[in-house]
């Protein structure tokens, strides 16, 4: 009988199966010796074409993930799926944080060019291009939203922070519907991410294609309830600040009057040192 060759897995399902389990050395080692597999895209019909960088996000792998940045992952150009999505926004749909924090610092220190045909690392993570967390899906979804939808709060605050925009133009994003994060949170009855998104100057009067504010889509009565009563409170907030802005005139003003009112006061020269009035001391009379 002729001997049966032995059953050899082709490197692409190897290195799948690595990231699956998590073990960075041996996916160091596969594209060591399979460089061009870095990307190494799923083919399958349900795979949508996610890349290595992908699945390992969506897993929670941070190691897997570190060492295919190393390997240039990500250059020139963000890896996209077939729905346009960065392995950001999958990471923060299922709320990895170490994952979403390695890649927001990883996209802090790169810098892109317009055409994204170039890419170099400037090392410093100082005037980075923060590419990643602008680029937006199908559906003009960003990881911000994602985040919001998936009700992580911390992740959300860490995307807030890396943001390049800063907070307030984060949450003022929409997508091709008009739905901004606080729709996506509001809907799904997220009550720190509606904390989060309100303290950042998330718009809670913004309407979105079908005409809906975000409290119309309150999952619960009591998320409806509580974004309420966190309007209520901002709005007294900001009240307060308004008052307070309006007083700080008076204020100065009288502040001034005070000040050329002592300046023209009849000191006696004498009681004045170092510009301290001196008060006699009349402990002597008393007795």
């Amino acid at each position: 009988m002729t001997p049966r060759p032995p059953c050899t897995i082709e490197p692409s399902i190897r290195l799948r199966r690595a990231i699956h389990v998590g073990d960075a050395l041996l996916v160091k080692r596969i594209l060591k010796s399979h460089p061009n597999l870095v990307h190494n895209p799923d083919a399958s019909p349900a795979g949508l074409s996610n890349s290595n960088l992908h699945l390992a996000a969506s897993l929670g792998r941070t190691d897997v993930c570190r060492v295919l940045l190393a390997a240039g992952h990500e250059r020139p150009c963000p890896a996209l799926n077939e729905n346009h999505q960065t392995a950001l926004m999958l990471a923060a749909r299922e709320g990895h944080t170490d994952v979403v924090h390695l890649l927001c610092e990883a996209d802090s220190k790169a810098v892109y060019e317009d055409d994204d045909e170039n890419y170099h690392d400037d090392g410093g993570g100082g005037g980075g291009g923060a590419r990643v967390l602008l680029r937006r899906d199908i559906r003009g979804r960003d990881a911000i939203m994602e985040a919001s939808a998936g009700g992580h709060d911390t992740v959300l605050q860490l995307l807030l922070t890396y943001f390049p925009g800063g907070p307030y133009e984060a949450v003022r994003r929409a997508d091709a519907e008009g739905n901004t994060a606080l729709h996506f949170a509001s809907g799904n009855g997220n009550l720190l991410v509606l904390r989060t998104l309100l303290a950042a100057g998330a718009d809670v009067e913004r309407r979105n294609a079908w005409n809906w504010t975000p409290a119309a889509y309150s999952a619960t009565v009591q998320a409806e309830v509580y974004l309420k009563g966190l309007v209520s409170e901002v709005g007294r907030m900001q009240q307060q600040q308004q008052q307070q802005h309006k007083q700080q005139p008076v204020r100065r003003e009288a502040a001034a009057n005070g000040a050329a009112a002592l300046g023209t006061a009849n000191v006696d020269p004498g009681k004045m040192v170092g510009g301290v009035r001196v008060v006699a001391d009349h402990s002597d009379e008393d007795e």
